[in-house]
């Protein structure tokens, strides 16, 4: 029996679909390791749509979603302590858990079986870093060594957070970040081609729009949550904050937001890669292929694991 299954792909890939289905197919639970769907109330935003855990009337179990209130700074560490005691649960009654999402940190975390101190805030680091810009913060990252985050620091206080805790982690005793990596684990790719990919990213953000998007981080604004709170998480609540405050027009946001969530998926995949060069065996499958025939090779692809 696998100990764990993990579907990973970048924005638009169709991995969660997968993920329902297969979980359907295999009688199993889902947890989530997307960095923003933990939020509650961060929905269209997040691409947070809950109906999709149902599948052919059958709701399927997830976990590590709308487990926290927007506005708080949800963390590696936390997610690791949360995943662990998610995992426990699953394995508990007897299913290999799934792991879906695009958050190339936390699925690497899991699978490498890092045990991860809380990091303190580091107020010498963050005045020193103060006054740099994103490329400058992104630079710096890359000097270290430990597994940090560069998916997701695409705002200077993002950036600042991921040296700020790569930082403390360097100057840890190596016995304490001792990793216990997953011994059998499936890992599965959903790979998209550029083209499809970008089409789909374009065609998803007009849709959220039209959906209510604007008006979802509008009310979070209105519920007390300050900007720089809202910026803080990127992409989505970056842009549009940043439109409802009065720093671009609308047709500016959008046209930013777009190129962003582009180059974000760009490096979701910079990620993946990088994980194949670190070692990791990942199955990547066409997402061209329908869910039946995804499911076949994937059934294959366990048999053989057995």
């Amino acid at each position: 029996m696998l100990d764990l299954i993990t579907i990973l792909g970048p924005t638009a890939s169709g991995k969660t679909s997968l993920a329902v289905a297969l979980a359907a197919h295999l009688d199993t639970e889902i947890i989530s390791a997307d960095s923003r769907q933990i939020y509650r109330s961060m929905d269209i935003g997040t691409g947070k749509d809950l109906s999709e855990y149902t599948y052919e009337g059958h709701a399927i179990p997830y976990h590590l979603i709308d487990i926290c209130p927007p506005g708080y700074k949800y963390n590696l560490f936390e997610y690791i302590r949360d995943y662990n005691t998610a995992y426990a649960d699953i394995i508990k009654r007897g299913k290999t858990p799934i792991l879906c999402g695009g958050t190339g940190l936390y699925i690497e975390a899991v699978l490498k079986g890092y045990s991860l101190p809380p990091v303190p805030e580091n107020k010498a680091l963050r005045e020193n870093l103060a006054e740099k810009s994103l490329s400058e913060l992104e630079e710096i990252l890359k000097n270290y060594k430990t597994l940090h985050n560069q998916t997701d620091t695409d705002t200077c206080k993002r950036a600042i957070r991921a040296i700020e805790i790569a930082e403390y982690y360097s100057r840890q005793e190596p016995e304490k970040l001792i990793p216990n990596p997953v011994k059998n684990a499936l890992i599965i790719g959903v790979n998209i081609d550029r083209e499809n990919r970008r089409a789909k990213i374009s065609q998803r953000l007009r849709n959220r729009l039209e959906q209510g998007m604007v008006a979802e981080v509008q009310g979070l604004l209105d519920s007390g949550i300050d900007p720089e709170s809202l910026i803080y998480y990127g992409l989505e609540y970056k842009y549009i904050t940043e439109y409802l405050i009065g720093r671009t027009s609308y047709d500016q946001m959008v046209s930013l937001l777009e190129i962003a969530i582009h180059q974000f998926a760009k490096r979701q995949m910079t990620w993946f890669r990088g994980m194949e060069r670190r070692g990791f065996s990942i199955f990547w499958l066409d997402a061209a292929l329908s869910l039946d025939e995804k499911i076949a090779k994937i059934d294959e692809k366990i048999a053989q694991s057995v």
